[in-house]
């Protein structure tokens, strides 16, 4: 890709380095935890590129597209940076992706802009994201997304008093914000808003202070992974179910975690952008190509959804601009298919997906026996409502 000087680089000759990728050839460099507790998140990853490189080939136009991973543990920004420079200068690759985390998104932005490096967010949902490159594009959702539609439908359903817990930093104030602001605009109350630390992994003591609060709801955010995982169960076993508490989450009841997560999951409620039992076509040629994978593939949830469609978006730019990151941007920008979550759009002016949010609600499928997020209600082609340019 064409690329401006790299003032803090300066000491590295890019026309030397080592592996430069030949005309016909584009690398497309991945960061995302691949070992320690969020480590199914770099595994989804990078089964979705499998899954779609193994349906639709290796070539997008007359590029041959290849995928170079990097382990970057779990919120380490540090390295995230140190990583992704290392692909760029090193690795001699052409676009960036994934980035589970957005303090690792958000530390890799002067390293895009001065490289003019597009990199694809395959998760990191905090808003302010792309306002801190023009090369940055997601193919997940923003918190504001997902929260504020989640409060409409809450207050549409009766209920009128919530307290809000979601984990302290950048992503869970996001969903706060999104959802008290709606809730409130709305009439309703948010009786306490509770922010957790982001290494919680006990949350009785706050659920139990929820439960003696005594509201209607109670609204979570939390980071994927163990933490939504711990915080479910601690619903079941407080009691709030018992205690008339409503359930109200986003990524909560992810599908990795369901099943262990038993019949304490019944009746949960979330807003999502994806749902592994959405009835379309595109997503059951999703699923299958990933259980194509053999025995080792993981369960499908939001990490592979945002993979599948940052394997495609990236296949598009690289079709109608190549090598040319300022080209393969604005290729990109009104990009519209069908994904596996349904119709999608990448939005010009916040460069996210607009897209769909369903309610969904866990259910034992009749079928299968299994616990999945039953979709119960659909709100149509939103956009990031946090986007502030």
């Amino acid at each position: 890709m064409s690329r401006k000087p790299l003032a803090a680089l300066a000491a590295v000759t890019l026309g030397l380095a080592a592996g430069q990728a030949t005309a016909d050839e584009i690398r497309v460099g991945v960061v995302a935890p691949f070992s320690g507790p969020f480590a199914l998140y770099g595994t989804q990853f990078r089964q979705a590129i499998e899954a779609w490189q193994a349906t639709h080939g290796t070539r997008a136009g007359d590029h041959e597209i290849s995928f170079v991973y990097k382990d970057s543990g779990g919120v380490n920004p540090d390295l995230a940076r140190s990583l992704s420079q290392e692909l760029v200068i090193r690795d001699r690759v052409d676009v960036l992706a994934g980035y589970v985390f957005t303090p690792n998104a958000l530390s890799v932005a002067q390293l895009a802009t001065q490289s003019e490096t597009p990199v694809v967010i395959f998760n990191a949902a905090t808003s302010a994201i792309n306002a801190e490159s023009p090369f940055f594009l997601r193919t997940s959702y923003t918190l504001p997304q997902v929260s504020a539609p989640l409060a409409d439908w809450a207050y549409a359903q009766g209920i009128r008093s919530v307290v809000t817990t979601v984990a302290d930093y950048g992503p869970g104030i996001d969903a706060e914000t999104a959802f008290s602001e709606a809730f409130t605009a709305r009439g309703g109350a948010v009786t306490d808003t509770i922010r957790m630390p982001l290494s919680t992994t006990d949350f009785a003591p706050f659920l139990q202070s929820v439960r003696a609060t005594g509201p209607e709801a109670v609204f979570v955010f939390l980071p994927g992974g163990p933490p939504t995982f711990a915080y479910a169960k601690a619903y079941a076993e407080n009691g709030l179910k018992e205690a008339g508490i409503t359930f109200l989450g986003t990524a909560e009841t992810e599908e990795s975690n369901l099943q262990a997560l038993g019949d304490g999951a019944l009746g949960l409620h979330t807003a999502y952008h994806y749902s592994a039992a959405h009835d379309s076509d595109a997503n059951r040629a999703f699923l299958a190509a990933v259980e194509g994978l053999g025995d080792d593939a993981a369960p499908v949830n939001w990490a592979s959804v945002g993979a599948w469609d940052g394997a495609d978006l990236i296949y598009r730019m690289v079709e109608a601009a190549g090598a040319d990151g300022r080209a393969a941007i604005e290729a990109a920008l009104g990009a519209e298919w069908e994904s596996p979550r349904g119709p999608v759009r990448m939005d010009p002016e916040s460069r996210t997906l607009v897209q769909n949010v369903y309610i969904r609600e866990v259910t034992r499928n009749p079928q299968t026996g299994l616990l999945e997020n039953a979709e119960t209600g659909i709100i149509a082609t939103v956009g990031d409502l946090g986007w502030k340019d």
